[in-house]
């Protein structure tokens, strides 16, 4: 049964900080997580332009991330089954990313994003039909929160305390009790998941597991997107380009590679290493 939800997640952002803030987010997270034999690999990183999306940036990107695999996955398949290739259309404030296992060839996830300048109280936003809602699902997440399951642990969640946080160098913070209705400025990214894994026995709870791993995901994502604002506040999306160019692709050349807003200098490769051509925005 394919499973529809949609989960809402209010950031204390403009429209504009949040997308330097989010591809800094990505950029950094991907960096650290990688090892030998696990991380991210960018297979293309271009400029598009189509008629459902207007212009925007499309990347293709290989996941490994086999230590991951909850322990009963392996029953139906090896550790190495949770390698995932997505697909994303990125045309700010729309957004579109589909995940494909090929070890699970009828499997498929899709994530529809939508900003919009509010508190998350805006209805229906990914206009769904009259089925589509009576089936749906909604939640809104809040960064502030520091509940932690399974996922949380396994994707790796920051120890930042919110109530207690309050950023240097634009005084955001902290984040008290009913902060999305108080902050100013305030924005919110609707995420529709949609998954789909047609398979008898433990289709469902693959899915339900794949949608508890993009709610934590969502929730560190965003988390560290505030926690990080000291580092990328001032940064343009060239420069969070840049990053991304330099620092995934095949290894990382230093481990301190991402630099704060301030500074000019660019990351260094190896001699070694040949990064992937990207086109600048």
């Amino acid at each position: 049964m394919v499973q529809l939800k949609e989960f809402r997640i209010v950031m204390p952002l403009s429209l504009e900080e949040y997308q330097v803030a989010q591809m800094y987010a990505v950029t950094k997270m991907q960096h650290q997580s990688r090892t030998d034999t696990e991380g991210v690999d960018i297979l293309e990183s271009r400029r598009f332009e189509d008629g459902e999306f207007g212009k925007g940036h499309y990347t293709s990107k290989v996941y490994r991330l086999q230590s991951k695999v909850p322990a009963w996955l392996t029953t139906f398949a090896p550790a190495d089954a949770l390698i995932l290739q997505e697909e994303a259309w990125n045309a700010f404030p729309r957004c579109k990313t589909v995940l494909k296992c090929p070890y699970f060839t009828k499997f498929s996830l899709t994530i529809e994003t939508i900003h919009k300048a509010d508190n998350g109280k805006s209805e229906n936003v990914h206009g769904l039909s009259e089925e589509q809602l009576a089936t749906q699902q909604v939640e809104t997440l809040d960064i502030a929160s520091a509940t932690k399951d399974y996922w949380s642990y396994a994707i790796g969640s920051s120890d930042v305390d919110f109530s207690k946080f309050k950023s240097a160098r634009t005084g955001r913070g902290p984040l008290s009790e009913g902060w999305q209705s108080k902050c100013n400025p305030v924005m919110t990214a609707y995420k529709l998941v949609t998954v789909d894994a047609p398979y008898w026995g433990f289709g469902y709870r693959l899915e339900q597991a794949m949608l508890s791993a993009e709610r934590a995901l969502f929730i560190e994502s965003h988390r560290n997107c505030f926690s990080w604002i000291d580092d990328w506040y001032g940064m343009t999306v060239q420069r969070v380009r840049e990053l991304e160019r330099n620092l995934l692709h095949e290894r990382i050349a230093t481990p301190g590679a991402l630099k704060s807003a301030e500074d000019s200098e660019r990351p260094q490769l190896r001699s070694d290493q040949r990064p992937i051509p990207v086109e600048q925005e």
